[in-house]
């Protein structure tokens, strides 16, 4: 981790501000939440025309970590097609975790082919598409808009257990929220974002900061997200879809534009110290927070790289396993996919692959044999396989992270 104290020339971002609101009492929990009539909400400064501080070392770390990023996208980005889909997992993996949403990779493979028998997995696959839907959004350099936000949260949030959360997705709350407190009402909460009329005013000068061009690219990333999670405009998921935002500034500015960085998987190391660099934030202490930003992503480009020299080394590595294959054969036409498609069902592999159903299904059941691919399901019928080689990288590429930011 850095070596020097990024808070020491640290001046000028203001702190959100307390004001008292008065609450109504539901009626429920104890004496103290029966009780409750007023609480203190936050209200962070408006950022749309705001500068950071930054000192010239800090400057030269976060420019360092973006040639990082920049040279994974160029090196590796156009030609692997694998790997930008498998750092979207990687990311909405983390992300998932960083909100105590945990499953197995190989859980999260069979969500993304509809099995919906673990929960936490849908909603790592729902992270993913919120990303991929944010991504696509700023293609060609287009401003992001508000709309893409709800769009996204839309989409992670549609499938979500809880009634009350989906019938908020895509919307704005209009509810005061609060991190941590009792159930019942705001006590003792940790942070109390903004009231929700003045929800609508803070996200159109965020969106404003956002399209801004005169701001070095990852401190704007990380106080987009920060500012972001301060608003906390949502009645769930802001964590994830304020993560999204980070790598949707690095996209629109032109830091990349194959590839995704998982920052998550840097930040999920430290939990606690990740919440404690908003709260700084929150207290008008920003610095802490971008020295942060330009360890975490110099960390994940570094160990992204080594995935993607691993991504280009196993199709040798599969014909090894696998033995003679002719070319144009089902075998043949199913390795070709597998870098871009690892995951994928029997019914996917005869639609993807131009030969007879029965040559498919002996090709697949050739590559189980050699361990290329495994089966994910216990169907009979229309399982669903995923490369294994792939999916341990992915799985390896999230702990790889982890443990370089511990």
């Amino acid at each position: 981790m850095p070596n020097s104290d990024p808070r020491s020339a640290e001046v000028g971002w203001p702190a959100c501000t307390r004001e008292p609101r008065p609450w109504r009492p539901s009626g429920r929990g104890t004496r103290a939440d029966r009780t409750l009539t007023e609480i203190s909400v936050s209200l962070p400064p408006k950022i749309a025309a705001l500068d950071a501080p930054l000192s010239g070392p800090l400057a030269a770390r976060m420019e360092q970590a973006l040639r990082e990023v920049a040279k994974l996208d160029a090196e590796h980005g156009p030609t692997l097609d694998a790997l930008g889909a498998l750092l979207i997992r990687t990311e909405s993996v983390a992300s998932s975790k960083i909100e105590q949403i945990d499953a197995s990779v190989d859980d999260y493979a069979r969500a993304s082919h509809g099995v919906k028998a673990n929960p936490a997995a849908v909603s790592m696959v729902a992270a993913a598409e919120a990303l991929q839907t944010m991504v696509d959004s700023i293609r060609h350099g287009a401003d992001i808009e508000l709309s893409s936000i709800l769009q996204a949260h839309k989409r992670l949030m549609a499938k979500d257990e809880a009634l009350a959360d989906r019938a908020y997705a895509g919307r704005i709350r209009d509810m005061q929220n609060r991190i941590g407190g009792s159930d019942h009402s705001p006590r003792n909460a940790l942070y109390v974002p903004p009231p929700p009329e003045t929800v609508a005013d803070y996200l159109d000068d965020l969106v404003a900061y956002l399209n801004r061009d005169d701001i070095p690219v990852l401190t704007q990333a990380c106080i987009a997200h920060a500012q972001f999670e301060s608003i906390h405009p949502f009645t769930d998921g802001n964590g994830r879809i304020g993560r999204v935002l980070i790598n949707t500034v690095l996209r629109r500015r032109g830091a990349t534009t194959h590839v995704v960085v998982p920052l998550a998987s840097a930040l999920v190391a430290h939990r606690d110290r990740y919440f404690d660099l908003l709260d700084h934030y929150r207290d008008g202490s920003v610095a802490p927070l971008q020295d942060s930003f330009a360890e975490a992503t110099r960390i994940t480009a570094s160990e992204s790289r080594a995935t993607a020299v691993r991504l280009a080394e196993l199709p040798a590595e599969w014909n090894e396993q696998v033995g003679r294959v002719r070319a144009g054969s089902a075998t043949s036409m199913l390795l070709e996919i597998l870098p871009s498609q690892p995951v994928l069902s029997a019914e996917d592999a005869c639609t993807a692959v131009s030969a007879a159903e029965s040559s498919v299904y002996s090709a697949i059941e050739r590559l189980h044999a050699t361990g290329v691919l495994k089966p994910l399901t216990d169907r009979k019928r229309n399982q669903v396989w995923g490369a294994t080689a792939i999916l341990d990288e992915l799985d390896d590429l999230g702990k790889r992270i982890a443990a370089a930011a511990s």
